[in-house]
C-alpha cells in the first residue's frame, strides 16, 4: 500500500489561485456606497437642469413672438404656465435693448438639499445673447 500523500500548497492548482486578483466584499461596499450618493446627487439635480433648458426654451419663444419688454414678459409667463417653470416669472427677466435687439438675461440660484445639513447650491445664469 501507498502512504497517503497531503496535496501541497505549491502546486499549480494553488498557485493559480494565489495569483487571481478582484474585489473584495469590503471593496464592493464602497463601490456600491460611492455609486448611491452619484446616484442620489443626480435625481436631485436632472430636474433642476431640465427646469433651466425649459427656461431657456421659453426665453427663445417669447423673444421671437413678441416686440416690446411687456409682451415678452407675458409671453414668458405663458410659457412657463404650460412648462410648470415655478422658478422665475416675467418680471424677473432682466431685458435690455442692445443694438436694436432686446436681450434677455435672468439669473437664479437653486438651493438642493441632500441629506441633513448638506446642500448644494447651483447659479444658472443665461441670457438670450449666449442662446
Amino acid at each position: 500500500m501507498k502512504p497517503l500523500q497531503t496535496p501541497s500548497l505549491s502546486g499549480a492548482p494553488f498557485r493559480i489561485l494565489r495569483r487571481q486578483r478582484g474585489v473584495s466584499i469590503v471593496g464592493l461596499l464602497v463601490i456600491i456606497v460611492v455609486l448611491g450618493f452619484l446616484a442620489v446627487v443626480a435625481l436631485r439635480v436632472v430636474p433642476t437642469f431640465v427646469e433651466y433648458r425649459a427656461i431657456q426654451s421659453a426665453i427663445k419663444k417669447a423673444k421671437a413672438s413678441a416686440g416690446t419688454v411687456v409682451e415678452i414678459q407675458k409671453a414668458f409667463d405663458r410659457s412657463a404656465a404650460i412648462d410648470d417653470i415655478t422658478t422665475l416669472t416675467g418680471k424677473d427677466l432682466d431685458i435690455a435693448k442692445v443694438d436694436d435687439d432686446l436681450v434677455v438675461s435672468y439669473a437664479y440660484t437653486k438651493k438642493i438639499p441632500l441629506f441633513g445639513p448638506v446642500n448644494l447650491t447651483i447659479d444658472y445664469v443665461a441670457s438670450s445673447k449666449s442662446l
